[in-house]
């Protein structure tokens, strides 16, 4: 079974900047692509960002495009969500998910098979 770990999330103010992690074990497919999805209190899981297994595909949604970036390290199992001019409405539980992919990506909750458990990003005003 594969878990997923993330990491890195904590209190900044508006305009800084944090990298969230997403630790992969127990992986038994050859290749995963990984998104990255948030959710804010009283709002329903939304997409954020997305990247394929060799990397060469990433996806953002238009509210955080042009200031978070998606990348990935396979050789330590790790993908990286570095987040910069953070607003407040950045405020969420970042979620990391994987889907069993060899090419590719994926934007929706349902196309994902396993989920982290999810690290709270806070962005004071």
């Amino acid at each position: 079974q594969v878990q997923l770990v993330e990491s890195g999330g904590g209190l900044v103010q508006a305009g800084g900047s944090l990298r969230l992690s997403c630790a992969a074990s127990g992986r038994t497919f050859s290749s995963y692509s990984t998104g990255w999805f948030r959710q804010a209190p009283g709002k329903e899981r939304e997409f954020a960002a997305a990247i394929s297994w060799d990397g060469d595909t990433t996806y953002f949604a238009d509210s955080v495009r042009g200031r978070f970036t998606i990348s990935r390290d396979n050789a330590k199992n790790t993908v990286y969500l570095q987040m910069n001019s953070l607003k407040p409405e950045d405020t969420a539980v970042y979620y990391c998910a994987e889907k069993r992919q060899r090419y590719g990506i994926a934007v929706y909750t349902g196309e994902y098979d396993y989920w982290g458990q999810g690290t709270q990003v806070t962005v004071s005003s």
